[in-house]
């Protein structure tokens, strides 16, 4: 028979081992707290998995790709996916009786990694071309000095392919080695009478009307960057308005001083643009005739002058380009 001290002995030990169980619990639900903020804090998709492939813990990010999870292959090594039009780095790795499985977004690299090789590639290339572009250039202004004149029309079409071409060249080669600029004082009717020099070096089949910028003003910058920058941006208008089904077709000039910037607007009445997110990627382009690195280009001269280049959305397409007076 249990005396009444053994008794009140026996109730303290529950009580002890109740409140023991409490603290115990308490303490789980304190580390697991824990855990799953540090895993929410995490930059990347975290998913813990039981033995069995359930879910027992994920963050947020986890929970955003729910799809990407359901594709995985968890008997796989560390490995890249793609999904929806993004790279993930998959890492998988087991303590006991779970497993931790995380996707971290290496899409920024990749692109850097493959603008990178692809800079090299058409950097090599441009030089690999340069020399026998220029001694055809050479070759055809001497021609054309000799041939018939029923046949000056064909050494000209020739001109303007080996003027395309070095285009693409001065684009690549600057891309590759970086923009930099040499300011001087200049003023602005110099680049407008160049740009329709070149315009007229340009080919295009429809009749298109170019309105151009009647002031003069003086300008802060580097002459052939500019000349490039506003050449990329005209010779794009053209491409636009030769995609498009009228058989004319209109590119505006514009400009206005706010006493801070030089800020130029270009329209163009030609097709829209199809892919804006892409607008001022590397290498990214829908036109047949193009390279990708027109508009990257520009922005960047933009930025060596303290400027910048927008795409203004609304009823008529325009694109500004500011320039730190």
């Amino acid at each position: 028979m249990i005396t009444p001290q053994e008794l009140q002995h026996l109730i303290e030990q529950t009580y002890k081992v109740e409140n023991d169980f409490k603290d115990l619990k308490n303490s789980y639900s304190l580390l697991q707290n824990t855990i799953e903020q540090v895993v929410e804090f995490l930059p990347n998709a975290i998913w813990i998995l039981e033995s069995d492939g359930k879910v027992f813990l994920q963050n947020s990010q986890a929970k955003e790709l729910s799809e990407l999870f359901v594709i995985l292959k968890l008997d796989m090594d560390d490995y890249e996916i793609n999904f929806r039009e993004r790279s993930y780095l998959v890492k998988i790795s087991n303590y006991q009786d779970k497993y931790l499985v995380s996707a971290t977004d290496i899409t920024e690299q990749k692109r850097k990694e493959n603008l990178a090789t692809m800079g090299q590639m058409a950097a090599h290339l441009s030089h690999e071309i340069r020399n026998p572009i220029g001694s055809i250039s050479l070759l055809t202004s001497t021609l054309k000095k000799r041939v018939k004149p029923e046949n000056i029309a064909i050494v000209t079409e020739i001109e303007k392919s080996i003027f395309r071409i070095d285009r693409i060249i001065k684009a690549t080669l600057m891309f590759s080695k970086g923009v930099q600029a040499d300011k001087q004082p200049l003023r602005w009717g110099q680049i407008q009478d160049s740009l329709k020099d070149i315009i007229g070096y340009y080919s295009y089949s429809k009749e298109i009307r170019f309105s151009f910028i009647e002031d003069d003003f003086v300008l802060n910058g580097d002459a052939d960057l500019l000349l490039m920058m506003f050449s990329n941006f005209i010779i794009n208008a053209i491409d636009a308005i030769e995609l498009d089904d009228e058989e004319e077709g209109v590119v505006e000039m514009s400009y206005k001083n706010d006493g801070e910037f030089h800020s130029f607007y270009i329209y163009d009445s030609g097709v829209p643009i199809e892919n804006k997110r892409t607008l001022f990627e590397a290498f990214k382009s829908t036109k047949v005739k193009g390279n990708g690195l027109g508009l990257i280009l520009s922005k960047q001269i933009a930025t060596v002058h303290d400027g910048d280049v927008f795409l203004i959305e609304g009823e008529k397409k325009l694109f500004e380009i500011k320039l730190k007076i």
